[in-house]
C-alpha cells in the first residue's frame, strides 16, 4: 500500500539493524589511516603531562620507545615528532644540529619503529626559536620568507639524515616545497617524502600545542598563515604546493575547515591529510570530563566527520586510543 502516511521509499531499511548500518557505512577508519603527533623533550628522564592536553605527554626518548613500539603494534600509518628543545636562539640553531632533539628523536623511533611505521618529523623552526616564529627574522623583526627556506633545505637535509621518511613542512614560507625537493634531490634524498602543510590557517584552535612545544611566540603569524575567511586561498596553496612537488598535502586544523578539506580531495592528484589539532582535542575532553557529550562517541564521530570530508588520513592525538576501539 502506498499513499500520503504508507511511503514507498523507505530509506529506514537500511538503519534498521547494526549489520545493516554496518553494511552500507560510507565512511570507514581504520589504524593505518591515523598519524600520531608526539612531541619529545629534551633531557628529561620521565614523559612529562601537559595540562592543557589531558592524556598527551612531552616524551623522553625512553618513552618514545615504548609509544612508538604500541603504535606499530596498534597497525597505526604513522608517528609524527615535534621536538622541544632546552634551548633556542633566533635562528633555530637545534633544527639543524644532528644531537638536537629532534633528530635525535628521529634516530631512536626509527631503530624502533622498523618499517612498520611512517616515522615522520615536523619541519618547522617554531619550536627551535626564541622569537617562536617559523621562519628567521629580518633587521626589522619581520619573517623573512626567503632566508628561511635555506634554513629549511638544511632542516630537511638533517632530518633525512636522522632517517625520517617524510618530513612534515608546516611552516607556509612561499616556495618552501620547492626549495626542499631541491636541497633532497641534490644531496641523493630523492627518496625522502614531502607533506606539505598546505591549507594551514592562523586558527585560535592552537593554544594547547604552544604549550606542548613551550613555545617562545609573542605576537601572531597572520602574515603567513592562512586568514580563516578564505577558503579559495587553501586551494590555492595547495595546487601550488602539489605543482612543486609535494607528495601529500594537509588541511590544518581539520573540523572548522572541512570545507577547505572537501575543495582539496576533489581535485587533489595527491594524498590529502588532515590535523585534528590541539585546541579540536583539548574541546572534546574538557566537554567529555564535564558530562556534557559521549566522550568515545565524540571521537569517533569527530574522526569520521574528517575522513569523510576527504581526508585519507588523519593526524590525531587520539590515534592510539581509536586504534584500540578499531581493532
Amino acid at each position: 500500500m502506498t499513499d500520503a502516511v504508507h511511503p514507498r521509499i523507505r530509506p529506514r531499511r537500511l538503519r534498521a539493524t547494526p549489520a545493516m548500518r554496518r553494511l552500507v557505512t560510507e565512511t570507514r577508519v581504520s589504524p593505518a589511516e591515523l598519524i600520531l603527533p608526539l612531541f619529545v623533550r629534551e633531557a628529561i628522564i620521565e614523559p612529562i603531562a601537559i595540562s592543557s592536553m589531558p592524556g598527551v605527554m612531552q616524551h623522553s626518548l625512553d618513552s618514545l620507545r615504548r609509544v612508538v613500539a604500541e603504535a606499530a603494534s596498534l597497525g597505526i600509518g604513522g608517528v609524527m615528532l615535534f621536538g622541544v628543545p632546552e634551548r633556542k636562539d633566533a635562528i633555530g640553531s637545534g633544527a639543524t644540529d644532528p644531537n638536537g632533539i629532534l633528530n635525535v628523536a628521529t634516530r631512536v623511533a626509527v631503530s624502533e619503529a622498523g618499517d612498520a611505521i611512517v616515522v615522520q618529523t615536523d619541519l618547522c623552526l617554531d619550536e627551535f626559536t626564541d622569537h617562536g616564529h617559523c621562519g628567521v627574522l629580518d633587521a626589522a623583526g619581520r619573517v623573512d620568507n626567503d632566508a628561511s627556506l635555506l634554513r629549511y633545505r638544511d632542516m630537511a637535509l638533517a632530518q633525512a639524515d636522522a632517517g625520517s621518511e617524510l618530513l612534515g613542512l608546516s611552516g607556509m614560507m612561499d616556495g618552501q616545497v620547492a626549495a626542499v625537493r631541491d636541497a633532497l634531490d641534490g644531496a641523493g634524498r630523492a627518496d625522502t617524502a614531502i607533506l606539505a602543510y598546505s591549507a594551514k590557517y592562523a586558527s585560535a584552535f592552537y593554544g594547547p600545542f604552544r604549550e606542548a612545544v613551550q613555545s617562545s611566540l609573542e605576537g601572531d603569524r597572520r602574515t603567513y598563515q592562512l586568514d580563516p575567511a578564505n577558503r579559495r586561498a587553501g586551494l590555492r596553496e595547495m595546487l601550488l604546493d602539489i605543482e612543486e612537488g609535494a607528495d601529500v598535502v594537509m588541511v590544518k586544523p581539520a573540523m572548522s575547515y572541512l570545507d577547505v578539506l572537501a575543495d582539496a580531495a576533489a581535485v587533489s592528484t595527491v594524498p590529502v591529510w588532515a590535523y585534528q589539532v590541539s585546541g579540536e582535542y583539548a574541546m572534546i575532553e574538557a566537554a567529555a570530563a564535564n558530562g556534557w557529550i559521549d566522550r568515545e562517541r565524540a571521537i569517533l564521530e569527530a574522526m569520521t566527520s574528517i575522513r569523510r570530508a576527504g581526508a585519507d588520513a588523519v593526524l590525531s592525538y587520539f590515534a592510539l586510543e581509536l586504534a584500540g576501539l578499531l581493532t
